[in-house]
């Protein structure tokens, strides 16, 4: 499976890095500008709309380019993945893309950046000449023999936005608005950069051991929220804890009963002790009282 986007400057090489890796790995190209120009040549429901809004001066909105990729995920050679080349431009379209591609069930894998130096972009697009009939691109420094494509014969051009006067324009669009969505990229893990000079087959090697590759870890992790706890929980929390105290006070109070009867048990006993004991020595007074009268008499009676 593989889920990508292609980004780059203009002149970097993702169209033809794309063709590559559509060849090899059978999943389709999918380039926005291509999308758009089939659509108005067939004049689509979308079409007919971009057509209206090129036609009138205007960008294309996102939302009908959005549609055209949606219509293009649909068709049965996307199973095995695809390659997006051309869009998103910049981080409002790649949150768009984002949210379009989760609902269909085909989120990214990978974002791969082809880096190539300025001066290099620039004598690049200076260079390149594209068949007419296919859209295959040449280097004016390796033109197929008697100027024509060599892969369907069609006529070579050089495309109106890669003459000189305007490829620095372009270039100047490209660091204020599409560079910010390599952060975007990066802070989400997604984002393999790619050394885009030398040899064709050099760069196609290092894109392919950067897709085998592991992804990168995510600059930013984003925490997740805190799930609060149902209220029921807090209730029976609350409610063990309740009882709990309860019972601890039940346990307090009885033993202080407890304390307070056993000290009132000892009273009564002492005082019952107490009574005891001075009802012996009443006692033993009164007997004594008693016997002291009659022993007296006695000695009287025997006085006589």
């Amino acid at each position: 499976m593989m889920r990508i986007v292609l980004l780059g400057a203009p002149g970097s090489g993702k169209g033809t890095q794309a063709q590559r890796l559509q060849a090899k790995f059978g999943v389709p190209q999918i380039s926005s500008g291509d999308l758009l120009r089939d659509a108005v040549k067939r004049q689509t429901e979308l079409g007919i709309k971009a057509k209206a809004a090129m036609e009138a001066g205007q960008l294309v909105s996102d939302e009908i380019v959005l549609g055209l990729i949606r219509e293009r995920l649909t068709q049965g050679d996307t199973t095995n993945g695809f390659i997006l080349d051309g869009f998103p431009r910049n981080s409002e379209q790649a949150a768009a893309l984002s949210a379009l591609l989760n609902e269909i069930g085909q989120p990214l894998e990978s974002v791969l950046l082809l880096d190539v130096k300025p001066a290099s972009l620039i004598t690049r697009l200076a260079g390149r000449r594209v068949c007419k009939s296919c859209g295959k691109v040449f280097s004016v420094t390796a033109l197929p023999e008697g100027g024509h494509c060599d892969h369907c014969d069609g006529e070579l051009y050089q495309r109106s936005d890669d003459k000189e006067e305007v490829i620095t324009k372009r270039l100047e669009v490209y660091q204020s608005q599409t560079k910010p969505l390599i952060d975007h990229y990066k802070q989400l893990g997604l984002l393999k950069v790619v050394k885009g000079e030398g040899e064709l087959d050099q760069i196609t090697a290092r894109m392919e051991a950067a897709l085998a590759a592991p992804k990168p870890k995510a600059a930013v992790e984003l925490k997740k929220p805190a799930v609060a706890k149902p209220k029921v929980v807090k209730q029976s929390i609350k409610k063990k804890v309740l009882v709990v105290t309860k019972v601890a006070v039940k346990k307090k109070i009885a033993k202080k009963k407890t304390k307070e009867k056993s000290a009132k048990a000892v009273d009564k006993k002492s005082v019952k002790k107490l009574e005891k004991k001075q009802f012996k020595k009443e006692a033993k007074k009164l007997k004594k009282q008693n016997k002291k009268p009659a022993k007296a008499s006695k000695k009287k009676a025997k006085k006589k």
